[in-house]
C-alpha cells in the first residue's frame, strides 16, 4: 500500500488515543488523518468513504470548537448518555441516510461495495455527530463501524487501514468503558 495510507493510519492511532482520554488535542491529528484518507479511499473507489472524510474534516473542526467551549478546556470534557427517544431517532435517521446513500452510489457511480460503503458512511456520520456532542453512544456505533470497516478494507486490500481499524475497534471498546466510568463519576459529583 501507499506511504500515504501508512501516514494516515499512524495519525489515526494518535487521534483515537487522545480521544479515549477525552483530550481536545485529538482533533488536529484527526483532521490530518482524514485529509490523507480522502485520497486513499478515492483511489480504492470507496467514494462514500472518501466523501465521508470531507465531512469528518469539517466535523473535526466543529468538534474541536465545541470541546474547547467546555468551562475548563485543559480538563477532560464531560460526557453523558442519550435518552431512549433520542436513540431511536438517531437510529432511524442513520438507517435512512445509509440506505439512500447506498442506492445513489449503486445507481449513479462505479463504487465498489456501494451498500457496505454507504452503511459505514451513514453510521460514521451519526457517530461523529454524537462524538462532537460528547454522547457515550458514539462508541457503540464506532464499535459496529470498526467491525464492518475491517471487513471492507480486507476485501479491498487496504491492509494498513484494516489493521488501523482493528486497533480502532480495541480503542473504541476502551473508549466506551472509559466514558461510561467518566459519566458515572460526573453524575456522582453533580
Amino acid at each position: 500500500m501507499s506511504w500515504l495510507e501508512w501516514i494516515a493510519a499512524a495519525l489515526g492511532v494518535v487521534n483515537i488515543a487522545l480521544l479515549v482520554r477525552r483530550s481536545a488535542w485529538n482533533y488536529p491529528f484527526g483532521m490530518a488523518m482524514v485529509a490523507l484518507y480522502v485520497v486513499v479511499f478515492k483511489e480504492a473507489r470507496l467514494y462514500g468513504e472518501a466523501g465521508l472524510q470531507v465531512f469528518f474534516f469539517l466535523m473535526q473542526g466543529y468538534g474541536w470548537v465545541l470541546w474547547y467551549r467546555v468551562e475548563d478546556a485543559a480538563a477532560q470534557v464531560p460526557v453523558r448518555w442519550l435518552d431512549w427517544p433520542s436513540r431511536l431517532v438517531w437510529l432511524m435517521m442513520t438507517a435512512a441516510l445509509s440506505l439512500n446513500l447506498g442506492w445513489v452510489m449503486h445507481r449513479f457511480t462505479n463504487a465498489s461495495l456501494p451498500y457496505a460503503d454507504a452503511a459505514i458512511s451513514g453510521a460514521s456520520i451519526a457517530a461523529q455527530l454524537l462524538l462532537a456532542f460528547r454522547r457515550i453512544e458514539n462508541w457503540v456505533l464506532w464499535i459496529v463501524i470498526d467491525i464492518a470497516s475491517v471487513a471492507v478494507y480486507v476485501v479491498k486490500g487496504l491492509w494498513p487501514t484494516a489493521a488501523l481499524y482493528v486497533l480502532f475497534l480495541a480503542m473504541s471498546v476502551l473508549g466506551l468503558r472509559e466514558w461510561i466510568v467518566a459519566a458515572r463519576g460526573h453524575a456522582s459529583q453533580a
